[in-house]
């Protein structure tokens, strides 16, 4: 992703259809393309924020591990499956 210049603001404008065309400086520093997807989150304070969906999953990374430290939760799966397998096969 690259870096946007010390430009941080930009003047856009609502088409007819309610279109807001996003400067190419800002698409490339973001690295959108044609056809991405953006959350567009309105804010109580009148404000709008514009995310890309890659950013939200970004952000999202990581998001609960802390809620088993220590614990593997794929090496309890496989051992809750493999008991259940053995139970099974003294039927």
């Amino acid at each position: 992703m690259g870096e946007v210049s010390d430009k941080t603001h930009y003047v856009v404008q609502v088409g007819s259809k309610g279109r807001v065309v996003l400067p190419a400086e800002v698409r490339e520093a973001l690295g959108l393309r044609e056809g991405d997807r953006l959350l567009l989150r309105w804010r109580e304070e009148g404000t709008l924020e514009l995310v890309s969906f890659r950013e939200v999953a970004h952000r999202a990374r990581g998001l609960l591990k802390g809620l088993a430290p220590g614990v593997s939760l794929v090496d309890e799966l496989i051992r809750d499956r493999r008991e259940e397998a053995r139970k099974e096969d003294l039927e």
